[in-house]
């Protein structure tokens, strides 16, 4: 193992006589448990920690029943501990993650403080860390993957030590909230308002009031065109603004600022007539500066890495953040994920599914459409209508929160289980595109964000808001009702987006409109392979980008820009142009989770492929809301471990290419 022969090397005594001392007092049985704790413990062991023998005989721990104690002792109090911490932070970051009024210049500086910053430091210099490394086992990725017949205080003994595999300072875990911070807040405030983006003869092609933020409500605004008269244009508009942002090309003045019109084809800035600009349009400059924007997007991104990278000396096991996105966060390895997602990439499906657009378009494709929503049953239906009933029933984050119960009902769960999580989630008026928070000790409820503007929320907001609540869904049976709070969770990010993707595939149903029959379910399979197809393209683009920036380490914003726009170019080229045309363009860059959310992008075609199996699994049942906690309950184990449960397959992306081709046969 790396890690013990790194301790070994690293030791700061011959740890062989202590090694003799313990075994001599606890017995020949310890040996093993004595050598392991002692290069686990050496390993991190620091001059500034005293002596290391004193320790040693005080914490090994050699009788049965204490060890079993020991562990539910920490499983107590980190829960409490990470529990509180958690909602710290989470009321520092109120103003700035939610609609609760004007930001004022302090709040970004309570945003970027995090009480549990200290907190891996505070546990290593108490020696708690070293109690848990001295007695119980940190295993590998390899040892966890071929786990066989761990019992669940095994599961919570890996966990319990995993995450003191590591010793960063608090000062550079700071560091690295504070760049993740600025790059959130970057992203909340990034909105254009679309009556006063003007298409490329000038006209206007949205309504007065849109507010869209990028890269989330542009993306699903153009999905919203294939059931607008206009759709076409304004699709080719959405493109071209965000290849302007991409590219950094697009005018500073024009973000968030409704004084302002914008053409993105010819890239000129005009002072928007007054009586086009909204009545409560906030105040900005009305001044038709046409000056691009800095490079910002790239800073940001750029200040996320390098905040990371000062992490990586401490991480010896994982020495680089790419590595602990998979080895540590994902918990399955760069090039299986990678393998999958170039799997449904080449796969020669998908010229026969863009066929088959071509066919509903009576078209040719274009770029735009690698976020083709046809095949859904909402596709026909004006977005318009869907804003008018969304908004109907949901005037304000509160009123969605009323309807919980029914909403959760009419998702399969009993009334009696639907009412114990509709009171175990907070709904909140999200600042940005909306999230889901979890929470961390029982006692305390997970957190349900989403956009609601003044005219209450839209079909955008609704359909983000029933994807965070599949995530909430997970949090609250993945907390409160597993067995053990140390493997509270899911196994990585993929599998809550896979749940929460069941539940937005819900979405209509729960709005009224009738269940999709079995054409509707075959559209659905291919939408599934399509969406996959996208975002895999969109992740590759974001791996690609970290391993540039690990080449490159002294770049400028600039130097990245270049490199992500010939990255994104070149992928794009490479899976999507023989389909789609427009070769070259930078499009698969846009997405923000690139600038505010480090290696995050690869969860998602991972989610589409687990969700896919989820719902197959959901399908066979016919209720989604026993499976769903059945699935969530079985937490924080290895993916293949926890879809072994669920389904009885490990994580494929063999389920969708079958269900795939046999939809396009039908």
């Amino acid at each position: 193992m790396f890690l013990l022969s790194l301790a070994l090397a690293a030791a700061p005594m011959n740890l062989k006589p202590l090694e003799a001392e313990l075994v001599k007092q606890h017995g020949e049985a310890q040996r093993a448990r004595v050598s392991r704790g002692l290069a686990q413990v050496a390993a991190l062991w620091r001059k500034e920690d005293g002596e290391l023998a004193p320790f040693v005989r005080a914490f090994f721990i050699a009788d049965e029943a204490t060890l079993t104690a020991t562990l539910a002792r920490f499983e107590a109090h980190l829960e409490q501990l990470d529990g509180h911490l958690l909602e710290i932070g989470r009321a520092w970051r109120t103003p700035q993650e939610l609609e609760v009024g004007p930001l004022l210049p302090v709040d970004p500086v309570f945003a970027a403080y995090e009480p549990a910053a200290h907190l891996s430091d505070d546990l290593f210099t108490n020696k708690l860390a070293f109690v848990a490394l001295l007695n119980f086992p940190l295993t590998t990725l390899d040892e966890r993957l071929a786990a066989k017949g761990w019992s669940r205080a095994d599961w919570a003994a890996a966990r319990l030590t995993g995450r003191f595999a590591r010793r960063v300072p608090a000062t550079v875990q700071q560091e690295i909230t504070n760049a993740q911070t600025a790059a959130d807040l970057y992203i909340a405030q990034y909105n254009l308002w679309m009556h006063h983006v003007l298409a490329e003869d000038g006209r206007r092609l949205f309504p007065a009031g849109k507010r869209l933020i990028s890269h989330w409500n542009l993306r699903d605004e153009l999905k919203a065109g294939y059931a607008d008269a206009e759709g076409l244009a304004r699709q080719r508009t959405i493109v071209r603004v965000m290849e302007r942002i991409v590219t950094q090309q697009i005018p500073a003045a024009v973000i968030d600022n409704p004084r302002l019109d914008w053409n993105p084809f010819t890239n000129v800035v005009t002072v928007a007539p007054p009586e086009t600009v909204e009545p409560d349009a906030p105040a900005r400059a009305a001044k038709p500066d046409g000056r691009p924007e800095p490079d910002v997007r790239y800073a940001r991104l750029l200040a996320n890495f390098h905040a990371q990278k000062k992490a990586d000396p401490f991480s010896p096991a994982a020495p680089t953040a790419i590595e602990r996105a998979f080895a540590v966060g994902a918990e399955m390895p760069e090039a299986r994920v990678k393998a999958l997602l170039e799997e449904v990439l080449s796969s020669p499906l998908v010229p026969r599914v863009a066929a088959l657009m071509e066919q509903r378009l009576e078209r040719k494709l274009e770029p735009a459409d690698l976020w083709f929503n046809g095949f859904l049953a909402r596709g026909p239906i004006p977005e318009a209508a869907l804003d008018a009933r969304v908004r109907a029933k949901y005037p304000t984050a509160g009123a969605f929160a009323r309807d919980l119960p029914r909403i959760l009902t009419a998702l399969d769960f009993s009334p009696a289980r639907a009412t114990y999580l509709s009171e175990r989630i907070v709904v909140d008026a999200s600042r940005g595109a909306g999230h889901a928070m979890p929470a961390a000790r029982r006692g305390d409820f997970p957190h349900l964000r989403t956009r609601v503007e003044k005219e209450g929320m839209d079909y955008k907001g609704f359909n983000i808001a029933v994807h965070e609540l599949g995530h909430n869904v997970e949090q609250v049976f993945s907390l409160y009702d597993v067995d053990r709070t140390l493997l509270a969770g899911v196994p990585n990010t993929a599998f809550t987006e896979a749940i929460a993707f069941v539940f937005q595939a819900k979405d209509l149903e729960l709005l009224g409109f009738p269940k999709p029959g079995a054409e509707a379910e075959r559209l659905r399979v291919l939408n599934d392979f399509w969406q996959t197809w996208e975002i895999a393209a969109v992740a590759l683009v974001d791996l690609e980008v970290w391993h540039w920036l690990y080449a490159h380490p002294k770049a400028t914003p600039a130097q990245l820009k270049k490199a992500v726009v010939e990255t994104a170019s070149r992928i794009w080229n490479r899976y999507c142009a023989g389909v789609l045309g427009g070769r070259d363009t930078p499009l698969l860059g846009i997405y923000s989770h690139m600038v505010s959310y480090p290696l995050y992008l690869f969860n998602y075609p991972l989610g589409h492929l687990i969700a896919f199996q989820l719902e197959a699994q959901v399908a066979q049942r016919g209720q989604v809301g026993p499976e769903v906690e059945r699935f969530s309950k079985f937490g924080l184990v290895t993916p293949d471990a926890w879809m072994m449960n669920a389904t009885g397959a490990p994580v494929s992306a063999a389920p969708l290419l079958r269900a795939t081709e046999a939809a396009l046969a039908r």
